[in-house]
């Protein structure tokens, strides 16, 4: 029996490999890095590496020391504790912790002047309001001297010849690899293009014939490869919080999975990293952290499930098309302060940069190619003022952005007349008019902070249905004109992408903190998440706030905290600067409002109604605010909807409103549809010429742009291979019990027949 039942452990054991290798693939491994806390210097911290097998590999922060063990696996699915109880033993030792390798994806979709680029280079030079208006820059002698820019990537072609001109070895660091080289690994795939890529659009040399010119082409450039390879806490951190007296600029186009699903952040060093940047970087003035919003936009994701982007320390960055529309791929978010063009729909062009193996192209995509447009442009503010601190540079960009010409449903105008949305931020990033403001700029006043403790202990938020949760602030010490604005909330939830998050302010503007993640069906919920919204930017934060929850599951839900934030200024920062025109609440864009004209009186009518009905009324029309994706239309002449509405169902509005408004109300199909019967991505009727409509089952149709249909069917293959492979295991393991048991079997049949032959030789 014990024969057996060893025979059949044995053929479990490929299982139990396989659970685990999927539990580490999905919930990342232990490696043989360790961050450790050493007081006393350099010497001190080579001393205990030594007296440990470790190797010292450098300083992460301050006194916190980055150590690797060559006799430890470079990736475990269990703690290496023997090394971790020997630590902790040594008095020399205030804290250390194994690093666990975490998951990030690089913001590109992975599609395939005498600068012989240049006149593809539609983002730079169509002129008329359509691109980042930076030629009136150039032209002024202003091209980023001075300023130093990294890439924090996979890796720097630092001799590429539109490159090397402008390579800085002191703004660049191998971090996997632990030397001072950046260059990238090849492969055959060049997988290790994208650091490459963004440095291009930041510094490639002009008139060199060369490929294209970046938009910041007189500055610095260097390349931190911290992507091919285990990413962890220390390796994030010490990234962030290389020679911060030197970098002025970390440009970042990666983050957590994009998949609408994953809610994860900065770990304990990295966020130290991040404060220990603005404080102490640049010589106290603050590094400046630009970051890519994300392309989970298909997946309905949300940046503000983004640690990163969803920072106050961070100026995230969004993208725009070529004709001004939101992309597929982007994700709509309360923390995205601005955007750039980048790539779009199928016959919208895309980015051209530099590549690997000394080339150049033309098909850089996503919210990745974005992110270093904008830090370029803001090395060409820093030239124009050096003296900029990092919240200056924040400032200027929310004050200079242009929401004209870009198109999105959501666009609103907030208390203090800024046009803000939460596809686009504040608008496209003006070069020119932030050089100009930059010129003239004095340093904003010290940034304060006051924290308001909601006094509900918790509140249960039933399936199907909405809670509104008010904060009276009375006084805020020290914030009088506000910046960022966070909600830490702790939401107990059986479903969490069935909330909606919603957050008013006193002077009337909504954020949408969260909205719903059709593929997120986590029961962990929110704990202490930091929501943060830049869309009430220099309103008084004094007043009623009001919290918007929906649960839109069929289980119960759970508040059981919420803190308010609020950060900002004692005193209105440069009252006599001049705004860009477009931030003016007169000039509001048509394009950006669909033709619908708003009056300067909107915003104390849309006040009054709000507060008895939630909904807004205006003149000859109706703002349904008490929908997420309402609209404003004129009820006279709307019976049937417009493509890209769905008729609403008068059950789901609740409210005192007028009857004759609730017959003639649409709602917002998701942006991927052309026709819809529902909000929801999986709802499409029709879809728009670049995509086709997909059935993922009779009930759920989708629009997939069609340069990714392909993707779509290789998915489907490779669910197709594992359920085949699937099923021949289980064959195979009922097949391997068969043969032992055969063999048992066997084995009993021949000792019964040695036994009678012995009996029968006797006789």
């Amino acid at each position: 029996m014990r024969m057996w039942t060893n025979q059949v452990e044995a053929s479990v054991v490929p299982y139990i490999v396989v659970f685990l290798a999927l539990h580490v693939l999905v919930d990342g491994h232990f490696t043989h890095q360790w961050a450790v806390h050493v007081e006393g210097g350099k010497q001190v911290a080579d001393n205990v590496a030594r007296d440990h097998g470790f190797i010292n590999r450098g300083e992460i922060i301050e006194d916190h020391w980055h150590f690797t063990h060559n006799r430890v696996a470079k990736r475990s699915i269990l703690p290496n504790d023997e090394r971790k109880v020997r630590l902790a033993v040594d008095t020399r030792v205030k804290w250390s912790q194994q690093q666990v390798a975490k998951r990030r994806v690089k913001r590109d979709l992975a599609l395939q002047d005498s600068d012989p680029k240049w006149p593809s280079m539609w983002y730079l030079n169509r002129g008329n309001g359509l691109d980042m208006n930076v030629i009136p820059v150039w032209q002024d002698g202003i091209t980023g001297k001075g300023a130093v820019v990294t890439i924090l990537d996979d890796g720097l072609e630092k001799n590429h010849p539109d490159l090397v001109q402008n390579y800085d070895p002191m703004a660049s660091y191998d971090v996997n690899s632990h030397d001072s080289d950046p260059s990238p690994r090849y492969d055959m795939i060049d997988s290790n293009r994208h650091g490459t890529r963004c440095a291009g659009e930041v510094a490639a040399t002009s008139n060199n014939s060369v490929c294209a010119l970046g938009i910041a082409h007189g500055a610095k450039v260097g390349g931190v490869r911290m992507l091919d390879g285990d990413v962890t806490d220390a390796v994030e951190a010490r990234s962030l919080s290389l020679n911060p007296h030197h970098i002025d600029i970390y440009s970042a186009s990666w983050g957590p999975d994009d998949d609408g699903k994953t809610v994860d952040g900065p770990g304990e060093m990295a966020t130290r990293a991040f404060v220990e940047g603005v404080t102490k970087g640049r010589n106290g003035k603050g590094s400046i952290f630009v970051w890519a919003s994300g392309n989970g936009g298909r997946d309905q994701d949300n940046c503000n499930c983004d640690g990163y982007t969803n920072s106050i320390y961070s100026l995230s960055i969004s993208s725009a098309t070529e004709h001004g529309h939101v992309p597929w791929y982007s994700e709509a978010c309360s923390s995205t302060l601005a955007s750039t063009y980048s790539s779009g729909a199928v016959g919208e062009k895309q980015v051209v940069t530099t590549d690997l193996r000394f080339a150049c192209t033309s098909s850089h995509t996503g919210t990745s190619a974005s992110a270093p447009l904008a830090a370029g442009i803001c090395a060409l503010a820093l030239e124009a003022n050096p003296n900029l601190t990092w919240r200056d540079m924040q400032h200027i960009v929310v004050r200079t952005a242009r929401p004209e010409n870009l198109k999105a449903h959501d666009w609103q105008t907030n208390g203090v007349g800024r046009n803000v949305s939460h596809s686009f931020g504040y608008g496209l990033m003006d070069a020119h008019a932030m050089v100009r403001l930059a010129r003239s700029w004095k340093t904003v006043p010290e940034q304060n902070r006051c924290e308001i403790t909601a006094p509900h202990d918790q509140k249960a938020i039933p399936a199907k249905s909405v809670v509104i949760l008010k904060l009276q602030v009375t006084k805020c010490e020290g914030v009088a004109v506000l910046e960022h604005v966070q909600a830490k909330l702790t939401i107990f939830s059986q479903r969490r992408g069935d909330l909606n998050i919603q957050l008013t302010s006193p002077m009337g503007t909504r954020a949408v903190l969260l909205a719903h993640r059709t593929h997120d069906n986590s029961r962990t919920g929110f704990n202490n998440w930091p929501f943060m919204s830049v869309h009430s930017w220099g309103e008084s934060p004094i007043g009623v706030w009001e919290l918007e929850i929906h649960n839109d599951g069929r289980l119960l839900a759970n508040i059981t905290g919420w803190t308010l934030v609020l950060h900002g200024t004692a005193t209105n920062p440069n009252e006599d600067s001049t705004e860009h025109p477009s931030n003016n609440i007169d000039n509001i864009s048509s394009n950006s409002w669909k033709g619908d004209e708003i009056r300067k009186d909107t915003l104390e009518v849309e006040e009054e109604v709000k507060s008895t009905s939630g909904c807004s009324k205006l003149e000859g029309q109706m703002s349904l605010d008490c929908l997420s994706n309402g609209i404003v239309q004129d009820t006279s002449s709307y019976h049937n909807c417009p493509d890209g509405y769905f008729k609403n169902n008068i059950d789901l509005i609740k409210g005192e409103i007028d009857e004759r408004f609730l017959n003639n109300t649409c709602g917002s199909c998701h942006y991927t549809c052309k026709t819809c019967n529902g909000s929801l991505d999986y709802e499409c009727l029709t879809c728009f010429p670049d995509a086709v409509l997909t059935n993922q089952s009779p009930s759920e149709n989708y629009c997939y742009p069609i340069s990714i249909s392909w993707i779509i069917n290789a998915q489907s293959m490779y669910i197709m291979f594992f359920l085949v492979l699937f099923i021949l295991m289980t064959l195979l393991f009922i097949a391997l019990l068969w043969l032992l048991w055969k063999l048992r079997k066997n084995n009993r049949y021949n000792n019964l027949k040695n036994h009678v032959l012995g009996i029968l030789d006797k006789d």
